[in-house]
């Protein structure tokens, strides 16, 4: 089994990714409707939108904004934006899902482009009576999800052309990557329990319509649990009789982090076939469950770690 420790200094964002995972999934598909924020994507939005001064809200949007060589508009972004290393540099608004209002209005933005699922409806209601147009961009944890992001945040910058060009390179390699993955018998494929934290000896693992659950399937791997959507604790019984051959884990530190050793020594963890073997995989959150232009590489990462090779 192929093992995936790089480990990072402690950063001041792992609880609030912790918390983008666990929260989005659940969050309705528009949940601040009436607020007068809505979802980009008519062309005439791109038409009338300033981006000049843009606050980007999602790490993967503002992974996009880069990747469209559309980075000169940024003058601020959320606390999940880590990646380039370049937008650390930028004035960091809050955590996607606990905005400041104060904060963004006072960087003087003429727009904002977020990843469905930010918040909280309060301080979107502020902004939108600050008349500071709010697009939202939809999420959905699959290949035409990344490109349907792709091809908004294009919208929405005045740059479709760039957009299409970007949707081009990131779809073929997407698809290499899961055709790679499908190319693998199912009865060769591996059950992954991804732990989102370990909290009390109580384990949070990931059910369906997460992005955990995604990347596990485009993988080629079985997501070990199922029965329920969302990130949920679990019963010692339900991780006992999902039998998982792996553990899949954020890499991190701080007071989130597990130590290999201490995962595999939980009861309920203990007694399936990932502990015999002691296959657990660690791998960067942002990296893994992003769902943006670099998915096609967390995909590869995985499987490598999961199979071999």
């Amino acid at each position: 089994m192929t093992m995936f420790k790089n480990l990072k200094r402690i950063r001041p964002w792992e609880v609030a990714l912790t918390m983008v995972v666990m929260v989005l999934p659940l969050v309705p598909a528009n949940p601040i409707a009436g607020l007068g924020v809505r979802h980009a994507h008519a062309a005439e939005t791109a038409k009338t939108l300033d981006t000049s001064r843009l606050v980007s809200i999602g790490g993967d949007v503002t992974e996009i904004v880069y990747a469209l060589g559309e980075e000169k508009r940024l003058i601020a972004r959320d606390s999940t934006s880590l990646y380039p290393k370049e937008a650390t540099k930028l004035p960091d608004v809050g955590y996607m899902r606990a905005l400041s209002p104060e904060g963004i209005l006072a960087v003087n933005p003429t727009a904002i482009i977020a990843v469905e699922g930010s918040g909280p409806p309060e301080a979107l209601a502020v902004l939108r009576n600050a008349s500071l147009p709010f697009e939202t961009v939809p999420q959905t944890y699959d290949r035409d999800g990344i490109l349907k992001k792709i091809e908004v945040v294009g919208a929405l910058l005045g740059v479709p052309d760039k957009a299409k060009i970007l949707e081009g390179k990131v779809a073929a390699d997407l698809d290499a990557a899961i055709n790679d993955s499908a190319k693998r018998p199912e009865a060769e494929r591996k059950r992954v329990l991804f732990v989102l934290s370990n909290q009390n000896g109580k384990i949070m693992a990931s059910g369906s319509d997460t992005a955990a659950d995604g990347i596990i399937r485009l993988t080629g791997a079985i997501n070990a649990i199922n029965g329920f959507s969302g990130y949920k604790s679990v019963t010692d019984e339900a991780i006992i009789e999902a039998k998982p051959d792996v553990i899949l884990i954020m890499d991190r530190e701080g007071p989130l982090s597990m130590s290999n050793e201490d995962l595999l020594k939980q009861p309920a963890i203990s007694l399936t076939p990932a502990a015999s073997h002691k296959a657990v995989v660690r791998m960067d959150g942002l990296h893994l469950l992003g769902f943006g232009p670099r998915t096609a590489s967390a995909i590869r990462e995985l499987n490598a770690a999961i199979y071999g090779g």
